[in-house]
């Protein structure tokens, strides 16, 4: 699934939702300077956000796809997973990760993050938690089970508490915790809202695990029934989004 994301990489850059400003601004001023590495930084979203904010930012990215987007929105980016990634004796002042470290070998990468940034460095890793309303989730659900009865993803409810993600990114600061790399590890939580048209959330649904990989049959399918439900409900609706985010700094010993 990882390298299905690129099957459109300029769909996913339109269409994916940015990250919050007061997220990025947090991160900037907690950091001893402006260089960032960004992991995974797939077409450069969040990549262009930290140069806005005044950053240098050097992409990591494993699918070519994804990286040649992000090269042509003007985020130098080299092609290669984090883990076999040279840093090549070059040093960050930031590592940061948003909606990517779930590709990463956790306990490796928080350790490579360790190597690569400078004294006072931070880690940062963040990412959307996003469920739309139940009358749109529910026949998404539905779709989604008949067109691909077999995929894992169908053991999930069709809306899944907010609990279960804040236990997740709880688990990510145990284990950069347990490297000994790290200060203690802080947990930061965003929430927003954002209006979606039917166009634009059937717009960003394939860029969405689980969909990238469908037949063209398959996923006109799903697309018909989430498109009924918004139609039902005037044609738009209001998505809640959390953004969750693990950040440590990097212990002055090592």
């Amino acid at each position: 699934m990882a390298e299905s994301f690129g099957v459109d990489a300029q769909r996913y850059d339109h269409a994916r939702p940015s990250y919050p400003d007061a997220l990025v601004a947090r991160i900037v001023a907690g950091i001893p300077g402006t260089d960032v590495l960004d992991v995974g930084c797939g077409t450069g979203i969040a990549a262009r956000q930290f140069q806005a904010a005044g950053c240098t930012v050097l992409g990591i990215e494993p699918d070519a796809r994804m990286a040649d987007v992000a090269r042509a929105k003007g985020v130098r980016t080299e092609v290669a997973d984090f883990e076999s990634w040279q840093p090549c004796g070059r040093t960050f002042d930031a590592v940061v990760a948003a909606q990517a470290w779930h590709w990463v070998d956790p306990v490796a990468g928080a350790v490579k993050a360790a190597q690569v940034l400078r004294p006072g460095g931070r880690l940062a890793i963040f990412g959307h938690v996003y469920e739309p309303p139940a009358e749109v989730a529910g026949p998404f659900a539905a779709a989604f089970r008949r067109v691909a009865p077999d995929s894992p993803l169908n053991g999930q409810p069709d809306r899944r508490p907010i609990d279960l993600y804040q236990a997740a990114y709880a688990k990510t600061a145990a284990t950069i915790s347990e490297t000994g790399r790290f200060d203690g590890p802080e947990q930061w939580r965003f929430d927003w809202e954002q209006s979606y048209t039917r166009g634009q959330w059937l717009d960003l649904l394939p860029t969405t695990g689980g969909l990238t990989r469908l037949r063209p049959d398959q996923l006109a399918e799903v697309l018909d029934a989430v498109g009924a439900a918004i139609d039902a409900l005037g044609g738009r609706f209001t998505m809640s989004y959390t953004t969750l985010a693990v950040t440590a700094v990097r212990a002055a010993a090592l």
